[in-house]
């Protein structure tokens, strides 16, 4: 890894920026998603060569492009069997030797961003691949970047990585843009996908540490980008809300000495304005589509919750009938065991612990089965335990919840409530 100087970093800068618009018009140029990431990495390879010496070029996208387009005409005019390419990328850089005006290419360049987000999330791919593949080719990730995210080798990323671009050759997937059923189908896909990346940054599933913040950060990019590719869809404008509305709590979720605080304990003054503005701006648009008839989903409902926590100045003046509500309608467009365990945790705050217990208790044993070995409902029934005053029976939630968890940062705060609770019931007895 390069020493970072004002030079490398703007190729940081610059490769972060528009790395996914060059791999995807490299990839619809040469219709191959992994020649595609080789041309796009030899350009950046010849930036940290020859910008040190010769300055960062006016227009570093265009330096990029331009460059990786050349070596695709040589590796074409190398491989007789594939002239007509040449003849194709030849025609796509131009007689001339200057470097060519991106906006020439403005009907292309969005879209090609498109495709390629949509040809990571193939279904073809498992979702930890998607995830790896997205970040790699959309992101513009270091396989390294990636391994550190998901708490793997580098060299195990890596063949995840290679694995997934074959797959995709193997399934001679399509660099267009699905239609129809299909294309609706894909994008919910691709929320998804980077969903789970945001979920992994925000509250981490294993290791030591809650958050994995530059995940996180990536997530909120990621939704950003697809929000403004499909702006018409409410609910990529919902995904940009909601990550934008949970991603300005994460100064506030650890304490100074990287202890995890609960949302409730929160000092609220740490919230990130500005992310709570963009996700109060981001919902209003999907609203917006909404009232003309667009149909929206679960993450313009979790983007409404999310939204009533950001309105509330403290934890007390949380609207939790409100949420309640928001979360049985959730249940109803989105049922599964998770939605049943935070709307839970809602009735609980809003009618009483009895009242979120009974929704606990109505989870059948197949949703329960599927939350596998989580922490999640263990934690949960401790903490409406704890609420109703039932402090033994919390301890005991909270222990199993602890020995359940995979984060070290996370089981700590499990294991604190559940002595906490035992304190309670010795004082109580």
């Amino acid at each position: 890894m390069p020493v970072q100087t004002p030079t490398t970093e703007a190729i940081t800068t610059a490769w972060r920026a528009e790395s996914a618009r060059l791999v995807g018009a490299l990839t619809r140029m040469t219709r191959d998603v992994e020649l595609a990431e080789d041309l796009a990495q030899d350009a950046l390879v010849a930036a940290l060569e020859q910008w040190p010496a010769t300055g960062v070029p006016d227009n570093p996208a265009a330096w990029l492009m331009t460059t990786a387009k050349r070596r695709g005409v040589d590796h074409f005019r190398r491989a007789d069997n594939l002239r007509r390419k040449t003849e194709e990328l030849g025609h796509a850089l131009g007689e001339e030797e200057q470097v060519p005006d991106l906006d020439a290419q403005v009907d292309h360049i969005e879209d090609d961003v498109l495709r390629l987000i949509f040809l990571s999330c193939h279904p073809s791919l498992s979702a930890e691949s998607r995830a790896a593949l997205t970040l790699r080719l959309v992101g513009g990730l270091t396989t390294g970047e990636i391994a550190r995210g998901f708490l793997v080798s580098e060299t195990t990323m890596g063949q995840r990585i290679s694995r997934a671009k074959k797959t995709l050759s193997q399934a001679h997937a399509e660099f267009d843009l699905p239609t129809g059923a299909e294309r609706v189908e894909r994008l919910d896909d691709v929320m998804a996908v980077i969903y789970l990346i945001f979920n992994e940054g925000y509250a981490a599933a294993a290791g030591e540490h809650w958050m994995r913040p530059a995940l996180a950060d990536e997530g909120i990019r990621l939704a950003r980008m697809l929000a403004a590719l499909a702006p018409t869809e409410p609910e990529t404008l919902g995904l940009q809300s909601l990550l934008e509305l949970q991603g300005s709590r994460a100064s506030a979720r650890v304490d100074d000495a990287g202890v995890p605080v609960l949302l409730e304990s929160q000092d609220r003054t740490r919230w990130d304005e500005e992310l709570i503005r963009r996700g109060q701006a981001a919902l209003a648009g999907a609203r917006a589509l909404a009232a003309r008839g667009r149909p929206v989903g679960k993450y313009f409902l979790q983007a409404s919750i999310a939204a009533q926590h950001a309105r509330a100045r403290r934890a007390e003046d949380t609207d939790w009938r409100q949420i309640a509500r928001l979360y049985d309608v959730l249940a109803q467009a989105a049922p599964g065991p998770v939605v049943e365990v935070n709307r839970a945790v809602a009735h609980g705050r809003a009618f009483g612990p009895e009242a979120g217990l009974a929704v606990l208790e109505a989870v059948d044993p197949s949703g329960a089965a599927q939350l596998g070995d989580s922490p999640l409902l263990p934690s949960v029934r401790g903490d409406l335990f704890e609420l109703a005053g039932r402090h033994g029976e919390a301890a005991s939630a909270f222990a199993d919840a602890g020995a359940r968890s995979r984060n070290d940062a996370e089981r700590s705060v499990l294991e604190r409530r559940a002595e906490e609770n035992r304190a309670r019931m010795s004082k109580s007895g």
